[in-house]
């Protein structure tokens, strides 16, 4: 059986050690360990090892160089247990050592799914514009569980998802200031959605919120939206093309009058 003949500290890790061995050939380098390990095996000069000893140990030190990789890869933010995991399966370990390194994090306090949760809803909140259902989504993606979701989300009351949804409204209202007030809100409504905010919520905002649309507005739209289909639809002529520009900017979400206004305005013009 390998004897251990030496034990040395590394130069570049004072908490690992070389041991170094002798299989009947004189002195060679046999491995390097943590020093828990070193201490758990009670690895000492002279001691006989067996290919089963030998073994635990170095698997014990995988485990133990996983485990501090994971504090590395912790320090940076807090992480969800499914993320560790997953980081660690990327490093090509095996999943029996990831989940030996994920309960040593959690018998030691690093990870906690709940903490996380509240954590991350709490930045989602006050630094983007992210409703409750995309925040639930996200969590669910990086593995926490119904129940932490639920309680995380507890201090994103309806309240404050109102007040969220509302600015982002308004920028929006913005955006599409060069649409018709019916096309307006079906955007808004539909980006409020893709966001995250649920459709009774959305609703609940519109009761109170007024979109942009003074005259001057709507008539900078529609002559928005006219001029981008006269160009398409410039080729044709008399009826043709009178009923395929109504028909466009119908769609458009603009009534008949503005419609029969903005082609006189346009003929006019020419």
């Amino acid at each position: 059986m390998p004897k251990v003949t030496k034990i040395t500290t590394q130069k570049n890790n004072i908490e690992r050690y070389n041991v170094y061995i002798d299989q009947g050939k004189g002195e060679e380098f046999g491995f390097g360990v943590d020093e828990y390990v070193l201490a758990k095996f009670q690895l000492r000069k002279g001691q006989e090892l067996s290919s089963t000893e030998l073994t635990t140990i170095l698997h014990e030190d995988t485990i133990k160089k996983s485990y501090n990789m994971s504090l590395a890869f912790l320090a940076h933010r807090m992480r969800s247990t499914k993320e560790v995991y997953t980081y660690l399966i990327k490093k090509e370990l095996e999943p029996e050592v990831a989940n030996a390194v994920i309960a040593m994090l959690n018998e030691r306090k690093y990870l906690n799914d709940l903490e996380f949760a509240k954590a991350y809803v709490n930045t989602q909140v006050n630094t983007t514009i992210k409703g409750p259902n995309l925040i639930c989504q996200e969590l669910i993606e990086k593995g926490i569980s119904e129940a932490d979701i639920s309680t995380s989300l507890q201090s994103f009351d309806n309240e404050q998802q109102l007040e969220a949804a509302g600015k982002y409204a308004a920028k929006l209202d913005q955006k599409y200031k060069k649409l018709a007030p019916i096309m307006k809100k079906q955007k808004i409504q539909l980006a409020l959605n893709q966001k995250g905010y649920a459709h009774s919520l959305i609703n609940r905002l519109f009761e109170t919120f007024e979109l942009t649309d003074d005259e001057d507005q709507q008539l900078e739209a529609i002559r928005y939206q006219g001029m981008k289909a006269h160009r398409r639809y410039q080729k044709y002529e008399g009826w043709e093309y009178e009923n395929k520009m109504k028909q466009s900017l119908y769609r458009k979400g603009f009534s008949m009058d503005q419609i029969q206004a903005f082609l006189e305005a346009l003929k006019e013009e020419e």
